[in-house]
C-alpha cells in the first residue's frame, strides 16, 4: 500500500500491537497479518522514513517547521518485493535498508516528540484501514491512530533481551554495534517515548498485554490471533 491516502473504511476491522522497541511487535504484526490476509501498517517506518528524507536534505532535527514540511511534502511508499519483504520508498529511492539504521531510528524518536509530525502523518496511517482488516504496530496504535480497533495488544519484553534481539539482528546484517551501546540507546528510547507530552508510549487501557520475554515467535503470534478468532 502506498501514502495515496485512500479514504479509511471504519467498518474494517483493526488489531494494534503497540509496545517499545525491541518487543518484537513489527515481527509479530507482520506474521499476523499474514496469516489473517489481512493490510499492514509499519507506523514506525513512515517516522523513520521522514528522518531519513530529513537527513537527506540536511535538515536540523531541533527545527520543527522544517520537519513537518518535510514530513508533508515526502512521497513514502510501500511495496512488497517478490521475496515478500516489505521495502520502504521515499521520495522514489528504496531508503529500506537505510531505515533500519540506529541513526534513523534515532531520528524517528526525535521527530515523534513534534506533536505536529505526527498530527502530519495521522491521516497517512489512519488510509490504511481497509477491508478485509488492518493490522498496525507501533507505539501509539491502540491509543491514539486506532483508539476503536477492536483487537488490541500491547508486547514489551525486557530491556536486556531486546538489546540482544537487536544486537543479532544487526551483527547479521553486518553492522558494528556492541550490546552494551544498544542497551543504552533502548533505555534512552524507552524514557523518550514513555514521556514525550504527545502519545506516549502506553498501553490502551484495553489491550491484551503480553511479556514475549524467552518465549518463541511462535507462542506469540499464536496468542495474539486467539484473540482475532
Amino acid at each position: 500500500m502506498t501514502d495515496s491516502n485512500p479514504t479509511p473504511d471504519p467498518a474494517a476491522p483493526v488489531l494494534t500491537i503497540d509496545g517499545p522497541s525491541g518487543s518484537g511487535k513489527g515481527t509479530i504484526s507482520r506474521l499476523a497479518a499474514t496469516r489473517l490476509g489481512w493490510h499492514y501498517l509499519d507506523s514506525g517506518a513512515l517516522y523513520r522514513a521522514v528522518g531519513v528524507a530529513a537527513g537527506w536534505a540536511d535538515l536540523d532535527l531541533d527545527d520543527a517547521g522544517a520537519l513537518v514540511r518535510c514530513a508533508f511534502d515526502s512521497d513514502i511508499a510501500f511495496r512488497e518485493a517478490a521475496d515478500g519483504e516489505l521495502r520502504v520508498l521515499v521520495n522514489g529511492h528504496d531508503a529500506t535498508d537505510e531505515l533500519r539504521t540506529e541513526t534513523a531510528g534515532a531520528a524517528a524518536s526525535a521527530i515523534a516528540a513534534i506533536p505536529e509530525v505526527r498530527a502530519a502523518l495521522r491521516d497517512r496511517q489512519r488510509a490504511f484501514r481497509q477491508p478485509p482488516g488492518l493490522v498496525a504496530d507501533g507505539r501509539d496504535m491502540g491509543t491514539v491512530i486506532f483508539p476503536d480497533a477492536r483487537y488490541k495488544v500491547f508486547l514489551t519484553a525486557s530491556a536486556e533481551e531486546r538489546a540482544e534481539r537487536r544486537y543479532k539482528q544487526l551483527k547479521e546484517k553486518g553492522v558494528s554495534v556492541t550490546l552494551a551501546g544498544l542497551l543504552r540507546e533502548i533505555l534512552a528510547r524507552d524514557a523518550r517515548d514513555a514521556s514525550r507530552a504527545v502519545a506516549p508510549l502506553r498501553p490502551a487501557e484495553d489491550a491484551v498485554r503480553i511479556d514475549t520475554t524467552g518465549l518463541p515467535i511462535d507462542a506469540v503470534v499464536e496468542q495474539v490471533l486467539a484473540l482475532v478468532r
